[in-house]
């Protein structure tokens, strides 16, 4: 059903993706600690509040 919209993917623009991991370079140039604000927090204690509770316990 619906066979008449096949669309193909566009072009990949710019440099070929590398898919060879062992060539993959990791670098970080981010500060120690990495700043983290309240809202980014408050974030990831709304989506993942209930796996951090198993992880490390209900804390007040």
């Amino acid at each position: 059903m619906y066979d008449y919209l096949h669309v193909e993917p566009r072009p990949r623009v710019g440099r070929p993706v590398q898919h060879d991991p062992r060539e993959w370079r990791v670098t970080d140039n981010l500060p120690k600690p990495v700043p983290v604000t309240s809202p980014e927090i408050d974030a990831f204690e709304a989506w993942f509040g209930d796996i951090f509770d198993q992880l490390f316990g209900d804390r007040p």
